[in-house]
């Protein structure tokens, strides 16, 4: 899994969901502690015989895995999610696109200062 910093991202709609900062080392799923604000939905699956806590995309509604209470104290959550359900951008990348968002909209504004002159 990846060991990089950056952005974990839902595979089908590009949008954000975890940080690498809560993400934690296991050697098959990709767990995190907590998603970013406002980026994943939950809902109750009672399927396979049992009742869990369905995450899903809250910008597309893709299903991304599901999260497990633990045992530890203080008790936590874990989100498991599945890894092709995810992408990963690198903080490069988000530097980089951040930084041509900024030049993109200072151009418009030069553009719309232009046309107003």
């Amino acid at each position: 899994m990846e060991k990089r910093s950056g952005t974990f991202a839902c595979a089908g709609c590009g949008g954000p969901l975890f940080s690498s900062d809560t993400k934690f080392e296991t050697h098959r799923l990709a767990e995190f502690l907590s998603p970013l604000d406002g980026a994943v939905e939950t809902t109750t699956d009672r399927s396979l015989f049992m009742t869990r806590t369905e995450v899903h995309c809250a910008h597309c509604g893709g299903h991304l895995g599901h999260v497990f209470p633990t045992v530890r104290v203080p008790p936590v959550s874990v989100f498991c999610m599945n890894g092709v359900a995810l992408s990963f951008e690198p903080k490069e990348t988000n530097r980089s696109r951040s930084t041509a968002r900024g030049v993109s909209r200072f151009c418009q504004y030069l553009s719309l200062r232009s046309s107003v002159s």
